[in-house]
């Protein structure tokens, strides 16, 4: 538990602490926007392509080693990513800590699935869970505080202690090993088709709303067509796409993770230009009021999780939907004369939302398979998360391009940065409401396995 709480919190942590880190990054190195944006871009490629390929590997030769060499992988590159000397060898540094960091969560769900029984699962995930939400939402904060006072280099450094931490515990500590797919062959051909194919579709989010952003969705989006045609005939595939057509549970739940983080992780984002530029208030006193939501969330979701075991988990996740949509709304309506307390309010149903929704519904993901998918649907459950990331920063980046242009923030528009601020809220309420009817309608998830 122990094991899986630290790496749940630090992978996440990593991919979002960066962002506050990024103006000191292109000042010292002295490199333009594109480049720039290839620091965290080159993290969640490799980590959304590498998370359902490991997943496999995971099952087949177990999710110890692989979770291992990931924390191996992990610690070395943020060591590596400390010392970089130039743009290029951080970003190669940044495809192996991304890398690192999906054979973590590829394995790190797995191996709590396959440690507790099936009545403690839900307790345990929820513990997991709330260690991810509060990586990603500390990450700004912890990361502009690091910069400020340690250099951008000191937000990879602070990788080092949890990392051999972590390694220790595994070493010493983790004795038993896990692999139900021993023996079976492992699909290459597949794993390269599904690699092309994601890095068709982040690259073209990340370059929304520009003409060459559409051809390449197109081609990886018949990648990935070309992908789902030959796992279908393949004897041993890397994912079996028969999970969606046939696991009404495995289906639903994964559509509902995707459509919840799409609705959601913008959040964070909008929220502290709002209150940075609208409300004039500093990076710290934003962080201090944003950070409302992960506490209220990391205190929930243990009991949210431990209330999936003993309720059915597709009744919990739901609610936590409908809670999220609610705590989404009243946003729609930030003008300048918001007060704190309105939108410590609206951060608070959110976390709320989100501890209901979160642990339950990967307790469902999880408790839907067999044991020799758990490493398979737990990579799953990290794609779902990394692939609901950029679709939300998508949206954030084709609304304000459409509403205050590809200029600085300043003064004079931010009338315009209301306006998509409201825009952007509105879409996510309503796909947050859409989500709710995905979650309720996935049928019965509780399994003895």
């Amino acid at each position: 538990m122990i094991i899986a709480i630290l790496s749940s919190f630090m992978t996440p942590f990593m991919g979002s602490s960066i962002n506050l880190a990024l103006p000191a990054i292109a000042k010292e190195f002295k490199i333009d926007a594109v480049i720039l944006t290839w620091i965290p871009t080159a993290y969640l490629l490799a980590s959304a392509v590498c998370l359902v390929p490991f997943g496999r590997l995971a099952d087949l030769y177990g999710r110890k080693k692989i979770f291992g060499f990931g924390i191996v992988a992990f610690t070395l590159s943020s060591l590596l990513c400390a010392v970089a000397s130039s743009a290029l060898q951080l970003i190669v540094f940044r495809i192996l800590q991304g890398a690192g960091s999906a054979m973590i969560f590829a394995t790190g769900l797995a191996i709590l699935t396959s440690a507790f029984p099936p009545q403690e699962r839900g307790k345990v995930l929820g513990l997991s869970v709330a260690a991810v939400y509060t990586g990603l939402s500390m990450g700004p904060v912890l990361g502009g505080l690091l910069t400020q006072h340690f250099t951008w280099r000191s937000v990879f450094l602070v990788n080092l202690p949890f990392g051999i931490a972590i390694l220790l515990l595994v070493l010493f500590r983790l004795k038993e090993e896990w692999a139900e797919a021993k023996g079976e062959p492992f699909d290459l051909k597949g794993s390269i088709i599904y690699g092309i194919g994601l890095t068709g579709i982040i690259c073209g989010i990340s370059l929304l709303p520009s003409l060459e952003s559409l051809g390449l969705l197109i081609f990886g989006a018949a990648a990935l067509c070309g992908f789902v045609m030959w796992e279908r005939r393949t004897q041993s595939p890397v994912f079996p796409v028969s999970l969606f057509t046939t696991n009404r549970v495995f289906a639903f739940s994964s559509l509902a993770a995707f459509i919840n983080y799409s609705a959601t992780f913008a959040i964070t984002f909008l929220l502290s230009l709002y209150l940075q530029h609208i409300k004039g208030l500093g990076p710290r006193d934003a962080g201090l009021i944003l950070i409302s939501q992960p506490v209220v969330m990391a205190a929930c979701s243990p009991v949210a999780g431990w209330i999936s075991d003993k309720i059915e988990p597709r009744i919990v996740a739901t609610v936590g939907m409908l809670l999220t949509t609610l705590g989404l709304i009243p946003f729609i309506f930030l003008n300048q004369g918001s007060s704190i307390p309105f939108l410590l309010f609206g951060l608070i149903v959110l976390g709320i939302g989100f501890a209901l929704f979160s642990s339950p519904n990967t307790n469902a993901i999880m408790g839907s398979v067999e044991k020799k998918f758990y490493g398979l649907a737990s990579g799953a459950v990290g794609t779902m998360r990394l692939l609901g990331m950029m679709i939300s920063m998508g949206a954030a980046t084709v609304v304000f391009a459409l509403f205050i242009g590809r200029v600085e923030i300043s003064e004079s528009n931010y009338p315009a940065l209301i306006r998509s601020i409201g825009v952007l809220f509105l879409l996510f309420s309503t796909l947050c409401f859409g989500g709710t009817f995905a979650s309720m309608v996935r049928g019965k998830s509780h399994l003895t396995q």
